[in-house]
């Protein structure tokens, strides 16, 4: 197709999508699914106007908007938690990141290397590619805002933010004993250090400061100035900040974009805590309430920021607004992308893969990490399916494929990751709206009796 004829066709579908929101999020079929199989309709496969490969050729390209999309959303996942930190669902964030993750990484490299052939190192690279957990395709099953306390979104939000801090030195390791003959004391040492520990720490620390700081500056001077004006440039600054600069210290860029969003929303608590409970101006509940739903977006004037709550309260929702942008949009360019891809790259062996990973592999390993918890078993289970794989996975595939991944490695890999995130994205997607309304219905079931006791 020509220029304008992909905008016609893109513009239809954006107003497609947009106008039947309601039925589809109703349906047992998501957004996401909906360009996915835009992407196969337009791709070879079926109408043969658009071809697109996943290699080495495309995988520049491929890294930029992908990372782009997973440092955006990274930060507003973040930014939505604003449950304290000793709240469970952080202890079971915490373990889906770390022990459930590193379950998942040597079940699929066990399985790889059992059942396809593939050598230790290779299938250690596609555990760490597949292993993480989403957190853009993931909305509907994550936070929603700053009041969903629901202990299930929390758990797998902060799960999603955390988990790239885990898979990344696993894929770094496969790649490096790809190139290496011999794994000697330095590597492990080196890799222990640096790529674990002080990814995770440096890459925590750095970005938290940045979002506590920076945050705290700005509301402070937009205060004093009684600007009014748009703050997602700040909240783009803070991304940017947190992430090069973690980037630069060879620490966890994409922890450093997560907690730095944590970090902004702990600013937003402490300027609510402190200052609302005194002011005429704020609604009484300001304290329980999120500082950005106390601001009217058709009322911005310099006579409505006049007190430090509405302040960060603009700064926070202009954050949101540009981050949630941003995020559908990078996630739904790259789930069309990937239907224009699969179909000529399908493979059997990458069904099979997540077959037993969505069946296998990652329940169990998210049931063994909890088995401590005292978490009920229904959430436990789901839980353990609603692992989906996205932007991460093609992130870390397109990483590969520029440090070093070529000839026949890199097409087997790419082709069983795409082949993982196609299926993901559908049988997911269409498993959500079902499972969370059973979901629903069974915690109404349990309110009612509790009230009627």
């Amino acid at each position: 197709m020509g220029y304008f004829a992909w905008i016609l066709f893109i513009g239809v579908l954006l107003v497609v999508t947009s106008m039947a929101a309601g039925v589809i999020r109703r349906g047992p079929i998501t957004s996401f699914a909906v360009y996915l199989a835009a992407g196969v309709l337009v791709g070879p496969a079926v109408l043969g106007l658009a071809r697109l490969s996943f290699d080495h050729d495309n995988a520049g390209w491929l890294r930029a908007v992908t990372e782009t999309g997973l440092v955006v959303s990274l930060f507003i996942t973040g930014l939505k938690l604003r449950v304290p930190f000793r709240h469970a669902a952080w202890k079971t964030a915490a373990r889906l990141a770390v022990p459930a993750m590193l379950l998942t990484i040597g079940g699929v490299t066990v399985f790889t290397h059992l059942a396809l052939g593939w050598s230790w190192p290779l299938a250690l690279a596609l555990a760490a590619i597949l292993s993480p957990t989403d957190p853009v395709l993931a909305n509907l099953v994550s936070v929603d805002d700053a009041r969903d306390d629901d202990a299930l979104r929390v758990a797998l939000s902060g799960e999603a933010g955390l988990n790239d801090g885990t898979a990344l030195p696993f894929l770094l390791l496969a790649l490096t004993l790809m190139t290496t003959r011999e794994a000697g004391t330095a590597l492990w040492a080196h890799w222990v250090g640096v790529e674990l520990v002080w990814g995770w720490l440096a890459g925590i620390g750095l970005g938290f400061a940045i979002g506590w700081l920076i945050g705290h500056a700005g509301t402070h001077l937009r205060h004093l100035t009684q600007d009014v004006a748009p703050s997602d440039f700040l909240a783009l600054g803070i991304m940017a900040l947190a992430y090069a600069g973690a980037e630069l210290l060879h620490a966890s860029g994409f922890l450093a974009a997560f907690a730095a969003g944590v970090g902004l929303r702990r600013v937003e608590i402490h300027v609510a805590r402190r200052h609302s409970a005194d002011s005429d101006d704020v609604a009484p509940e300001g304290v329980s309430e999120p500082a950005e739903l106390l601001v009217r977006p058709n009322e911005r004037s310099t006579a409505g920021n006049d007190h430090p709550v509405q302040t960060v309260g603009w700064v926070v929702s202009d954050a949101l607004s540009f981050g949630d942008t941003i995020e559908r949009l990078i996630g739904a360019l790259l789930v069309f992308v990937v239907g224009v891809a699969v179909l000529p790259a399908f493979s059997w062996a990458g069904a099979l893969v997540a077959l037993v990973l969505f069946l296998g592999i990652r329940p169990a390993s998210v049931w063994l990490s909890t088995i401590r918890d005292g978490l009920p078993w229904q959430r436990r289970l789901l839980l353990g399916w609603f692992g989906i794989r996205g932007l991460g996975s093609l992130n870390y595939l397109a990483y590969a494929l520029t440090h070093g991944l070529a000839g026949r490695d890199g097409d087997d890999l790419a082709t069983i990751a795409l082949t993982v995130v196609a299926l993901s994205i559908f049988i997911h997607g269409m498993t959500t709206t079902p499972l969370m309304d059973w979901r629903g219905r069974a915690l109404e079931r349990r309110r009612q009796k509790a009230v009627t006791r």
